[in-house]
């Protein structure tokens, strides 16, 4: 049940625990317990709502490469750490490629996310080096459309 529980609300964390039950098959207790079992077991960590761009003071959003000189202790844990305990860092995952770090920054203007980078993040022991990237517009966020035209028409093939 747990499994297909986290499926569900994965898809839509706003259903009641009444509706989620329905859809379960199970009575709301059993759901309730469910569900605190896995926030104590750190299955879920927390809850989003996905909003369009407009709707948020922060407007603009940043994807940092970062590149890292691991240390002997902590490899590219404590850089990371580090970065993470910054407000203004909305994502952060160790990654392989060209980078070590990617890196999800919002802030209220160009200048704000320029600071940041250059006042906080590029001071961070064992930063060597970054890249931005600066969002201009989203079309998909956690597996959902932001445009309201949800379509699955195939396009137009032009000659």
């Amino acid at each position: 049940m747990k499994d297909r529980l986290l499926n569900i609300l994965e898809r839509n964390a706003a259903l009641s625990i009444e509706e989620l039950a329905i859809r379960l098959g199970c009575d709301a207790d059993s759901v309730r317990l469910a569900i605190n079992e896995l926030v104590a077991d750190r299955k879920i960590i927390g809850y989003k709502a996905i909003l369009p761009e407009n709707s948020t003071s922060k407007q603009v959003q940043a994807l940092i490469e970062v590149k890292i000189a691991p240390r002997r202790e902590g490899g590219f844990d404590t850089p990371a750490k580090r970065i993470a305990l910054f407000p203004e860092v909305t994502d952060l995952a160790l990654v392989s490629g060209s980078c070590d770090l990617f890196v999800s920054v919002r802030g209220d203007s160009l200048q704000e996310v320029a600071a940041f980078i250059a006042e906080k993040l590029a001071t961070i022991d064992g930063v060597i080096a970054t890249s931005t990237t600066f969002q201009l517009k989203q079309y998909k966020v956690s597996g959902r459309l932001l445009d309201d035209q949800e379509s699955t028409e195939r396009l137009a093939v032009c000659p």
